[in-house]
């Protein structure tokens, strides 16, 4: 049975999204930092730099979504950055848990846990390379066993 043929577009369109989304997210450290200093777990060290050094990341992956030889990079460079923010997403939750937040609030935290996995799964799918370059590299339906 043969696959349907590759929608380059779409994965085009998700690139340019997700590079709007870090780019922006990326640029709110630097215009509201006190929200991003909020949720830094206390036992990290420089919160005002990490801030910092997590919106330069972001714009930088965002950017490199952008330019089709950086999107390998983008790919390792946006799951590294999505790891490493986890701890601020889960101070969140845990500083919220602690003032008594309503559950709907409490709710949305824990989804938003959940939504980095799914972050992650959409940087890999918006940087894969083009079907021809992947059966090139030896995976796809032309590869041995495939």
């Amino acid at each position: 049975m043969s696959r349907p043929p590759a929608r380059p577009h779409r994965q085009g369109a998700l690139r340019a999204l997700f590079a709007l989304l870090f780019i922006g997210a990326g640029l709110l450290h630097f215009f509201r930092p006190e929200a991003y200093r909020g949720i830094m777990p206390p036992f990290l060290p420089a919160p005002g730099v990490l801030v910092a050094v997590s919106g330069i990341a972001e714009i930088i992956g965002g950017m490199a979504l952008l330019i089709p030889r950086f999107h390998r990079f983008a790919r390792f460079w946006l799951i590294a950055l999505l790891v490493a923010v986890f701890p601020a997403n889960v101070q969140m939750l845990v500083d919220y848990r602690a003032r008594g937040a309503p559950e709907w609030q409490l709710l949305a935290l824990w989804l938003r846990l959940a939504l980095q996995l799914v972050l992650i799964w959409w940087v890999v799918l918006a940087t894969r390379p083009p079907r021809e370059r992947r059966q090139w590299r030896g995976y796809g339906p032309s590869a041995p066993g495939g």
